[in-house]
């Protein structure tokens, strides 16, 4: 059989390290990712390098829909030439389930049955290193193909895992560049311009928002009032009404305000209140500094303020103490990633997450 390569992607790892060499953040949601030119960008290194036809991609992430299932994007990926995409699951906590055990049992099949002779393994997971010593026991050569940090270095690369591989290669920058872009609201969803009524629009003028008002977290959303003084009119009639007034007048309808997003944030002091009392923040002299902790909130929430609107903002406070999954996730990520340490101690996780209330308890509409 001819040789070829093959490229063994963990989607979380390719995403979040580029997310982070973009906006400073592992937070996913905060950039957009045109992952065809991404996988195609993987596929053209890889050849180029090795001298190797490709054999295939495997393109390993959760199933974004319930029970695994993927969602349209990851479908997309899917029917892509010579990608094979393989799907864990999310739990109920929003971590992934399912993804490194198909990673690591496919590089133990692939190496007990010589598939291709090299391979290049885009993660940085330690919990992979016996499954990459394994294809290795097999005589393929393997080589984990990193995606840069803004200083040159492998991204979230565990020392483990870059002892076992047979070399470390960084991804071509201008992959990731091309690739990769921060997230946001389209200004024009955000700023509507609104024009001046007539004389005869009985319309009083918009009145401006105050930017210093902090959004509560029992914002309520109400239906405008039903036209002609009828208190029973049916909402649809209202929507209709409201649509038709918004449009005579050049105010912006609903479903801009509704796209609005937080976009000034307040930083609090390392003593200011959150939820009436005190935020616990560790001393310097422990392993992670308060300086660090607000330095990895800060990124978090920045990047997902690109995207969250005033809705989000009320959902997210309605499930404090909890956090979102995700955000959880980016926040323990980016700092272990800062610190160089996988093992975060109970106090400075309880830090990071007091901290990121108190950052978020500060945001405003701007």
């Amino acid at each position: 059989m001819r040789p070829h390569c093959a490229i063994f992607v963990d989607a979380g790892y390719l995403l979040a390290a580029s997310a982070t060499r973009v906006t400073g953040t592992s937070l996913r949601r905060g950039v957009q990712v045109d992952t065809h030119a991404l996988i195609r960008g993987l596929i053209a290194q890889a050849e180029r390098e090795s001298g190797l036809p490709l054999l295939r991609v495997h393109w390993y992430d959760a199933g974004a829909r319930p029970g695994g299932m993927p969602d349209a994007g990851q479908d997309a990926i899917g029917l892509m030439p010579r990608v094979k995409l393989r799907l864990g699951r999310t739990s109920y906590q929003g971590e992934q389930k399912g993804v490194d055990l198909k990673i690591g049992l496919d590089l133990a099949t692939h190496g007990r049955n010589r598939v291709v002779d090299l391979i290049y393994l885009v993660s940085g997971d330690d919990d992979l290193t016996e499954a990459v010593e394994e294809a290795q026991s097999h005589g393929i050569q393997l080589l984990v193909l990193a995606v840069p940090d803004a200083a040159g270095r492998p991204s979230s690369v565990a020392r483990h895992l870059q002892r076992a591989a047979d070399e470390v290669v960084l991804i071509d920058t201008a992959t990731i560049d091309s690739s990769v872009r921060p997230a946001a609201i389209p200004d024009e969803l955000v700023r509507a311009t609104v024009t001046e009524p007539s004389d005869a629009d009985e319309v009083p003028e918009p009145v401006s928002p105050d930017t210093s008002t902090e959004v509560p977290a029992t914002a309520d959303f109400r239906q405008p009032s039903a036209p002609c003084g009828d208190d029973k009119a049916s909402p649809d009639l209202v929507a209709a009404h409201s649509d038709s007034a918004d449009a005579a007048r050049g105010a912006p309808s609903p479903a801009v305000l509704a796209s609005r997003r937080p976009t000034k944030i307040v930083a609090p002091s390392a003593a200011s209140p959150s939820n009436g009392g005190a935020v616990p923040l560790p001393d310097e002299h422990e392993p992670v500094s308060p300086r660090l902790i607000d330095q990895v909130v800060q990124r978090v929430v920045e990047s997902w303020l690109a995207t969250a609107t005033p809705q989000h903002l009320v959902d997210l406070r309605k499930g404090e103490p909890s956090i979102p999954g995700d955000l959880d996730r980016a926040l323990l990520v980016d700092l272990t990633s800062r610190t160089g340490s996988y093992d975060v101690d109970e106090a400075s996780r309880h830090a990071l997450r007091a901290r990121f209330w108190a950052v978020t308890g500060q945001l405003r509409l701007g």
